[in-house]
């Protein structure tokens, strides 16, 4: 029993110096904070809820495979593409955003596009309706925006591999 218990509380990610931490959280207030910022100037609401998550993976822990450039602008892309088209068909009921988060996962699986974060874009697309300018204005705009900004915080010391080179069989052979 006391096993089991351990299981469920015993912390899996490593410890990381405090460097680190610090430079996760200012790279998501960088983030968050740029395309909010972005967002007020140009009066386009590119600042969604799904980008707070999206900036944990991209931060704290980049070499996941879940916040890769292609996951997390595809993801995106396709979480808000697919909902838009099933919402000119679906109410905003529960069973709706029920049937569009495990469509637009289900998507994200086949097409090695997982973006968790963008698992919470077919909730926003139901509920709020927003058209299909919001392909362009968040979802693209500020998905392209906070990879780019990770890829510059990943630059800042102490340095991190970001985003991950895939190794590619038979190279330097």
């Amino acid at each position: 029993m006391v096993m089991k218990i351990r299981a469920f509380i015993h912390r899996h990610q490593p410890d990381v110096p405090i460097l680190v931490s610090a430079k996760s959280g200012l790279g998501a207030a960088l983030g968050m904070g740029i395309i909010g910022l972005l967002g007020y100037l140009t009066h386009e609401p590119l600042l969604i809820a799904p980008f707070g998550a999206t900036c944990v993976l991209l931060f704290a822990v980049p070499h996941s495979p879940l916040a890769q450039p292609a996951n997390v602008i595809g993801g995106h892309m396709l979480a808000a593409a697919v909902t838009l088209l099933l919402r000119i068909f679906l109410p905003p009921e529960w069973w709706a955003i029920a049937l569009a988060v495990g469509l637009v996962i289900g998507l994200m699986v086949a097409l090695r596009l997982t973006h968790p974060p963008a698992g919470a874009t077919p909730v926003v697309v139901m509920l709020s309706d927003p058209g299909a300018i919001f392909l362009l204005f968040p979802m693209l705009t500020s998905s392209v925006l906070l990879v780019m900004i990770a890829y510059l915080v990943h630059r800042m010391p102490p340095h991190t591999v970001y985003p991950v080179v895939p190794e590619i069989e038979g190279e330097g052979v």
